[in-house]
């Protein structure tokens, strides 16, 4: 099947189907990536304020865009809005701090990163209480927020503003004021989030897929606080038999899976050689039956790595999104 590189938007820009991620990425690392990324063909580039890396990504980019328009409009620079400024009053500020670590005039895509909040305490973008649970603030209005994030775009200085890690019921919310141009959730083979992304293409928003390949660090870093067992993706049989089959890696079938399931993903990588490979899934195709072999892999629910618990107390918020 043909699959499309790139999701149309509006004003005729285009959303390239594969991107980069930068969480978990230090900063002298994550420099040193995105050169590789670039030079890779890489042009959607994922990050956030709550990463702490734009300064690193900021002049990664800048490098490679010497001052010239022509390149910089063939990037599309997404980052998102942190818990902290979740408040209208507070939008305005933590865009201003991203755009200038960025060093950008303008941004390609702003998200609101979570809909639940912590309190705005300066310098320390994870507040946190002496017992170690989050200092959440829990007057968060969600809509409140969203007309803010859209008078960004109205500024001229966001291109396109979406959500992520959003429920359908506060994406319908969101919707009854104005449309997300995305929501970006995690999607992976173990979890498929099946009902969101059929709500989500109802409402003609595309969705785009974070940990596609299944954030071992951070299920390593979980698994060790929790006791929990998280598989890795990368080395569950079905996958291996398949890459085998396409003379392939797991990661590239992984993605292909998603793509033409019709998601974006933005796999992250510092290793050069993972990096263009991610970037290398456009000329081979799963079958039906492999296909249908990975869809049975979906566990629902249980399949999530990314539940946000490690917020401690995040989940006592109204606006929390994972509720079971």
């Amino acid at each position: 099947m043909s699959v499309p590189k790139y999701f149309e938007l509006e004003d005729g820009d285009r959303l390239p189907r594969i991107g980069f991620g930068t969480w978990q990425a230090p900063p002298d690392v994550l420099e040193k990536a995105v050169d590789a990324a670039l030079e890779a063909g890489y042009r959607h580039f994922d990050s956030a304020r709550a990463y702490e890396n734009e300064d690193a990504l900021g002049r990664a980019l800048n490098r490679w865009i010497g001052g010239d328009a022509a390149k910089r409009k063939e990037l599309f620079v997404v980052t998102k809005l942190p818990p902290s400024g979740n408040r209208p009053e507070s939008v305005e500020e933590y865009f201003e701090a991203s755009r200038r670590d960025l060093g950008l005039d303008y941004i390609d895509l702003y998200l609101i990163h979570v809909p639940f909040a912590f309190e705005h305490v300066p310098g320390d973008l994870h507040p946190k209480n002496p017992d170690g649970s989050m200092k959440m603030d829990y007057s968060t209005d969600l809509v409140g927020v969203w007309k803010e994030v859209l008078k960004l775009k109205k500024s001229g200085r966001v291109r396109h503003v979406g959500v992520s890690n959003m429920n359908e019921e506060q994406l319908s919310r969101l919707c009854a004021v104005e449309k997300p141009a995305c929501l970006q959730v995690e999607v992976h083979v173990l979890f498929q989030q099946k009902k969101l992304i059929a709500a989500t293409k109802q409402l003609g928003i595309p969705i785009v897929a974070y940990s596609p390949l299944g954030s071992k660090a951070l299920a390593d870093v979980l698994a060790a606080k929790t006791g929990r067992n998280y598989p890795n993706l990368l080395e569950l049989p079905t996958v291996l038999n398949i890459a085998k089959a396409h003379s392939r890696t797991p990661a590239q079938v992984l993605l292909r899976f998603l793509l033409q399931h019709g998601v974006a993903c933005i796999p992250k990588s510092t290793d050069p050689t993972r990096i263009q490979q991610n970037l290398s899934v456009w000329d081979f195709e799963l079958n039906k039956n492999e296909m249908q072999e990975l869809a049975a892999l979906d566990r629902g629910e249980d399949g999530r790595i990314c539940d946000f618990m490690f917020f401690v107390g995040a989940e006592k918020h109204t606006e929390f999104p994972f509720k079971k």
